[in-house]
Parts: structure tokens; sequence; C-alpha cells
């Protein structure tokens, strides 16, 4: 599915997003400059998306909903610019990140002021379900992107720690995208509870193939070069799946430490080959469509609208994705 098909009847709404995107941090200054340096590399917009979709199933009102869509993206671009400070990343969708084109302290600085921009324009709406909703959000991809820090190189977590952590740091976001689309326009509760719950399981899926791209992908297709997070530490699903196999441990242990070692300034090639012969791409790719099913059963619970049907299209999508 193309950027453009996943929007379908949304284009001209997405369209106005993507404008009021560019103007809520465009301007003369340095960090407006930063700002936008990521905004125009690109990006799937997906939590836009699920805003639009979420508004709906309610009174669907374009202004409402462009004062959550907006703040949603900025909150995930300002994520992605400090992750790229921690991951020592030089590029983000086959552009140079903001820490590698300046450096560290201009890109902290520069994720700081793409949340407090988000903050600006949610607070537009006067309605303290969305603030709440929102902030508690932003609490929660705070710790799980400490606790991915915490535990760069710990092959002995578990995959119970790794849900938690994808919950919060990916999942939440993507789940309040979809809940507060119906909120905003003040749709049924019941339908924005079934909203979240979709997107929690879409979000969930979400991450777990992220972590699959990453070392089934290509540079081209996932925009950064493939073993990123072998090569910081990140131990994903199918690396903890693979150090399950008794016979995968053993050679793929020594890998990560001698990666470890090298503060990953090495080739990683010969641990994605490990984890490539071992289940753990198949275990994952399992786990992530049980997750679809979950949102596609959160669903059933909606009115049949067109929107439902694009639903369930980006559900699979997630999935099936090469970028």
């Amino acid at each position: 599915m193309k950027r453009l098909d996943m929007f379908g009847l949304l284009k001209k709404d997405m369209d106005y997003i993507e404008q009021e995107l560019y103007r809520s941090i465009s301007g003369d200054d340095l960090i407006h400059e930063t700002s936008l340096h990521l905004l125009k590399a690109g990006g799937k917009r997906l939590r836009p998306v699920f805003v639009l979709m979420g508004g709906k199933f309610g009174e669907y009102d374009l202004e409402k909903l462009m004062r959550v869509a907006v703040p949603l993206e900025l909150i995930h671009m300002a994520s992605l610019v400090h992750d790229d400070v921690i991951d020592d990343a030089d590029t983000r969708r086959g552009q140079l990140t903001v820490k590698s084109k300046w450096d560290n302290k201009i890109a902290m600085y520069t994720g700081d002021f793409i949340y407090a921009k988000a903050l600006e324009i949610v607070t537009q709406l006067p309605n303290p379900e969305i603030h709440q909703i929102l902030s508690k959000a932003m609490v929660e991809m705070s710790i799980g992107e400490m606790e991915q820090i915490r535990d760069f190189f710990n092959t002995g977590q578990s995959v119970r720690r790794y849900m938690l952590r994808i919950r919060r740091k990916t999942a939440l976001l993507i789940a309040v995208s979809c809940q507060l689309g119906a909120v905003a326009v003040d749709a049924n509760p019941n339908y924005s509870r079934q909203l979240y719950r979709y997107g929690y399981n879409v979000g969930m899926a979400f991450q777990i193939q992220d972590d699959l791209l990453d070392l089934c992908g290509t540079e081209k297709q996932i925009g950064k070069p493939p073993g990123s997070d072998i090569r910081q530490g990140n131990i994903t699903l199918p690396v903890i799946y693979a150090l399950q196999d008794k016979e995968i441990r053993g050679p793929l242990l020594h890998e990560l430490t001698r990666i470890h070692e090298l503060n990953g300034d090495c080739d990683v090639s010969t641990a994605i080959s490990l984890v490539k012969a071992s289940a753990g791409i198949q275990r994952a790719e399992e786990l992530a469509s049980r997750y679809i099913n979950k949102a596609l059963d959160a669903l059933s619970e909606l009115p049949d609208y067109k929107t439902k049907r694009n639903l369930k299209d980006i559900a699979h999508f997630v999935t099936r994705r090469s970028y």
C-alpha cells in the first residue's frame, strides 16, 4: 500500500495537515531550520491519519482534528530527533539526521522545541481530557525510551520486558492517535475505547515489524543501514527469540559481546545471519500477526463506515510493509 492509497479520501485533509505541520515550525532561526530538516525528509504520517479516521466516528471537524493530529506528529518527530542522538545515528529516512548535520546539542534542543510546539497547539483545544491523555502518553514514552537505554546489550531480558518497552515507546502514541481523533469530535465513548484498543494492537505490530525490517530490509527500503539496532545494543524481539535457540545462542552471544566491546563500530552481518538462521524471524512475524488480529477484533464493535474498512486496510499494511 502506497502512502497516498493509505490516505484514500483523506488526501485533501492530509494535505492541510501537512501544511499546518510546516507552518507550526517554520521561521528564520536556526532552531526552525533544524526542525524543518526532519519534516522535509518525509514519513508515513500514520498518527495524523489515525486522528482523522478516528474523527470520522463523530461529528467530523477538521480544525479540531488538526489541533490533535499536528501535535501527535510533532511529538513523534521530536522523539526521533532525540533517538538519533542516543543511537548516534547518521541517517534517518535516507537523509542526514539533525545530530549528524549539526551536532548533539543542537539536536537535543531541536527535539525540545518541537515538543513545546506540539503542546502549544494542542492547548488551543479546551478539552482537558485530551491534554490528560496526551501528557500521560508522553510520560510513558519517556519511560519507554529510558528502559530501552537501560537494556542496551541486555541479552537476558524477557519477551515480556520487551513488550512493555515497545508498548510505552511506540504503541501508546498510535493508540491515543486513534482515540483522540474520536474524543476531539465528541464521538461515542465506546467508539473511542475501541479505537484505542485497535491503535494499541496496531502499534505493537508496527514496532515488531520495524524490528524485523532492521534485520531483513535494505538500506534503500528503511532509510538507514540494516542492523542498526544490533549496533547500538537494542535487543529486539527476533534477537530475543534467537537467543532462546540452543544451537544459535552461543555464537550469537559471542557476536553481541564483540559488537558491544567495539561500541557497534564493526560489521554486524554475522549476528544478522545468526538471527535469520533461527526461528526468531518467523516467531516475531507470528506475534505481529496476532496483534493485527486483535486490532481487527476491536474494529468489530465499530459501526460499518467506510473508515472502518480503511482501518482494516492499514492494519494489514502494517505487517506487510517494507519501509
